[in-house]
């Protein structure tokens, strides 16, 4: 059985996971007003792939015979100025969620629970890779913010938010749908 506090502090991993979702929908919607197709798009996928961690999230709290929450979440930002501003915000959930779930490792770590720190090892790589790319994007978008189809044709370029999925991802509960 996974720890207490770690189980805790799960549950509260998964608001901020359903909030992150609900910010990139929010950071879509405003790129698609602004006829910002591969931005948007890009957004989209986001969100689901934020909505996919909280799912497995409660997957694994499924799997360790624990108490599931699926709590309320605060509004998004909805109101940005121009095309940096969204992906800045993206950026700073990103180093946010960062630091969460490594506490979350932490949490495991000195309880002891060694299933529940394997669990997050998987969150711990995304994270790296989450950061990374967020950051590229918002040095592309800052160089580009007076041509906002040059940063359109970057996506489309470098195939950013493509992807396939990772074969070593926690189990979504429900499947992928």
């Amino acid at each position: 059985m996974a720890a207490t506090r770690f189980i805790e502090r799960l549950n509260e991993q998964i608001a901020y996971e359903f909030a992150a979702s609900q910010q990139y929908i929010a950071n879509a919607v405003h790129y698609d007003a602004e006829t910002l197709p591969r931005l948007a798009s890009f957004f989209y996928g986001q969100a689901i792939e934020e909505r996919n961690h909280a799912m497995m999230m409660v997957q694994y709290l499924l799997d360790a015979d624990a108490k599931v929450t699926i709590p309320g979440i605060a509004a998004p930002e909805t109101s940005f100025d121009g095309v940096v501003a969204p992906v800045a915000l993206a950026l700073e959930q990103e180093r946010r969620v960062s630091d969460q779930i490594a506490t979350l490792v932490g949490i495991a770590r000195e309880e002891g629970d060694f299933q529940s720190e394997q669990f997050m090892q998987w969150f711990l790589k995304e994270q790296v890779e989450e950061v990374s790319s967020m950051s590229a994007l918002l040095t592309v978008v800052e160089r580009s913010a007076g041509n906002p189809m040059t940063i359109e044709d970057y996506l489309v370029r470098e195939g950013i938010g493509g992807g396939d999925g990772d074969p070593t991802a926690p189990t979504v509960a429900g499947g992928s749908v």
